[in-house]
């Protein structure tokens, strides 16, 4: 370990999924705006489909998402979508659609025939010929053979399993209980069904988590030949989830000791042959986003480094981001507010960021530092243009 690295680790910041970041978002940009943005669309879009909810929450989850038992919420906001899906087709122009992701929340809690009607609708009112990539998050938890179905039906062909660790006390401690057996059984259904583009979800600086832990996690996850890994460092804040008080705070690692669990993680998987991509991915050497890196395309968007970046992404459903060539629109965080502004046949949209050209600059340079780790200033005005942030 390089210990001159650990002033920095100390240090919080953005990952930078986006320039400027969503606490730079403004109120200023309304319904209204977005909609015009949207009117002005003509190159191909991505879609984002956000599912708010989960059966159960994990402890240290720190995402837009509320644990239901009942049923009537995700039929309301299945509802919700497909209304959403009707007033985006009608404000926009730019029917070609290239890529889909599901997230969430828990997509695969939607029954297969409330999955299929959003599919449906999506294809009623958008034109998918095109489409390469249909990517959906997965809850190995509560995967059944009728899911697994209904996503091959409906052309996903990319599937990315949380498995945060696979260590028994490591997930009793946070909440989430899950053998490896389960994502076993999960990656074996979803291969048998033609969806082979698999990737893991991995954590560190979680609790009771050790150097040998997460190596073991590393290397059982890595046995199951997944195409991609995602590794994630836990934010710990309690003040804005509650729920990671359930958590114990003194079994949390130090800044010296999460540095060592990431290290740990990135030796075992680059250990099984996985190529490190960005500062968080690894990927097999034949999967795009690994040759995206090798040829100097690679990409980052708020679902993490791709293989190439979509001009526009469309967010539906709460806490959904768009990213548009005039900026970035975020919808209600809330669901009642959302569905409420859905059914009023308005766009819920709550907040964003109109971009100038020089957040458009900086935002360029960002990205090819998180992407090649190195970036040519003489594209962007030259070195004196950023004479402060060189100092």
């Amino acid at each position: 370990m390089d210990a001159s690295l650990l002033k920095y680790a100390a240090q919080t910041a953005p990952r930078y999924t986006s320039y400027p970041t969503a606490p730079h978002f403004e109120a200023r940009v309304d319904a209204p705006e977005y909609a015009r943005w949207l009117g002005e669309l003509s190159q191909d879009v991505a879609l984002y489909l956000h599912t708010p909810y989960c059966r159960e929450m994990c402890w240290y989850c720190g995402c837009h998402a509320y644990a239901v038992r009942r049923d009537e919420p995700i039929a309301d906001f299945v509802e919700a979508m497909l209304a959403e899906i009707d007033l985006v087709a009608a404000a926009t122009s730019a029917r070609q659609v290239r890529e889909i992701h599901w997230g969430g929340g828990t997509p695969n809690i939607l029954s297969p025939e409330r999955f299929a009607a959003i599919a449906t609708r999506m294809g009623e009112r958008l034109d998918l010929s095109r489409l390469e990539r249909h990517a959906v998050e997965i809850d190995p938890r509560l995967l059944t053979e009728a899911q697994v179905r209904a996503l091959a039906q409906a052309g996903v062909n990319r599937a990315s399993l949380g498995v945060q660790d696979l260590d028994a006390r490591v997930q009793q401690g946070i909440g989430r209980v899950q053998p490896f057996g389960l994502v076993e059984e999960a990656a074996r259904m979803l291969r048998k069904a033609g969806i082979e583009a698999l990737s893991f979800d991995l954590m560190y600086g979680l609790p009771h988590q050790t150097r040998e832990s997460v190596r073991e996690t590393a290397k059982l996850a890595a046995s199951l030949r997944p195409a991609r890994f995602s590794v994630f460092g836990y934010a710990h804040v309690p003040w804005f989830k509650s729920r990671q008080k359930l958590m114990d705070e003194a079994a949390l690692p130090g800044v010296a000791e999460r540095f060592a669990l990431a290290e740990a993680i990135r030796d075992a998987l680059t250990g099984a042959g996985y190529a490190a991509i960005g500062y968080d991915h690894y990927a097999l050497p034949d999967d795009p986003i690994a040759i995206a890196a090798r040829d100097g395309s690679l990409a980052r968007n708020f679902q993490g480094f791709v293989e190439t970046d979509a001009t526009a992404v469309i967010g539906l459903g709460p806490s959904a981001i768009s990213t548009l060539p005039q900026g970035y629109a975020q919808n209600e965080s809330e669901v009642g507010a959302w569905r409420a502004a859905i059914h009023d046949g308005r766009f819920a949209t709550r907040r964003g960021r109109a971009l100038t050209d020089e957040d458009r600059r900086r935002r360029d340079v960002i990205m090819r530092l998180l992407c090649d780790f190195a970036v040519d200033l003489n594209g962007f005005g030259g070195a004196a243009a950023f004479a402060r942030e060189m100092q």
